[in-house]
């Protein structure tokens, strides 16, 4: 775990950015990003300490209003690059932000394996339920029977369940919050971020453009927080929450367990400094065929 963690506080301000941001008005990632800005704040990382990765979309925007190391890459294929930087340097705190559709349509190949390989990155996934940067067709999040800009008989494919899909696969931590409470979503963050291994946090945001049936309100009227007493490392209770069988959406950490990470199944990577900061020598292929044999 980054070693920046735990330190004194910092001042949010110095995550800002000052590229010009082009999100619609009250759009719901203006309050994903304010809750990670204060989170990462409150955990003490430093601009240095952060790489921020991305994809393509709306949500793929977010590194670039925020002051950190950036890698925006292509869409569907924000996991790939942020697993490189983490082998590589593994004492940088990596977290992804991405899209629903860029994360389980495009790149719905790349989240099993991260999750098979657990790999310590934080992804936060902006779910709208609708494709905004490409003007309002249906997402994989969307529900069915929704009509969208291009669906005008309404869309025909049950929509994917990201929560019920990494609880069955065993993902490591398995969260979901909401861009319209901040103070949630921040406590949200910061458990991702400190959490040891690969940790999915699915974030409900409004589309206040393409998106007329999931507004601010329907998300306050259609979900819940979870209790106190729910018991985050009871797989098959996670498993049953995430169906959303009462009709509500469940709020909170959902699943969580200990496991031991990539880095830390690899001696090569796990025993020695950074990758970055090794002199490359022949006999180094050595210990990597070692490996696997």
């Amino acid at each position: 775990m980054n070693s920046a963690v735990f330190n004194t506080p910092v001042a949010k301000s110095v995550f800002d950015s000052f590229d010009e941001n082009s999100w619609c008005p009250g759009c719901g990632n203006f309050g994903i990003i304010d809750a990670l800005k204060e989170a990462l704040s409150e955990l003490g990382l430093m601009p240095h300490d952060i790489i921020m990765v991305s994809g393509i979309g709306q949500a793929a925007k977010t590194p670039h209003y925020v002051n950190s190391n950036v890698f925006n890459g292509l869409h569907g294929r924000a996991l790939p690059p942020a697993f490189g930087a983490k082998v590589a340097n593994k004492d940088m705190q990596v977290i992804v932000t991405s899209g629903e559709g860029d994360t389980y349509g495009e790149g719905g190949n790349h989240l099993i394996h991260n999750m098979r390989r657990n790999i310590d990155i934080a992804h936060f996934v902006h779910d709208n339920q609708i494709y905004g940067l490409t003007k309002g067709q249906g997402s994989p999040t969307t529900a069915f029977g929704q009509v969208t800009t291009m669906q005008l008989d309404g869309v025909y494919l049950n929509p994917f369940n990201p929560m019920s899909f990494a609880i069955s696969q065993g993902a490591s931590f398995v969260a979901r919050s909401f861009s319209g409470n901040k103070a949630h979503l921040k406590e949200i963050m910061k458990q991702a971020i400190l959490h040891k291994g690969y940790a999915l946090v699915d974030i409900l945001q409004p589309c206040v453009t393409f998106n007329k049936v999931n507004t601010f309100k329907w998300y306050k009227e259609n979900t819940y927080e979870l209790g106190e007493d729910y018991d985050v490392t009871n797989q098959e209770l996670a498993f049953r929450t995430s169906l959303n069988l009462d009709g509500k959406v469940p709020m909170g950490i959902l699943y969580k367990k200990e496991a031991k990470t990539y880095i830390e199944r690899r001696p090569v990577l796990n025993n020695n400094g950074p990758l970055v900061d090794r002199v490359w020598a022949p006999e180094m292929a050595k210990h990597f065929l070692d490996e696997f044999r």
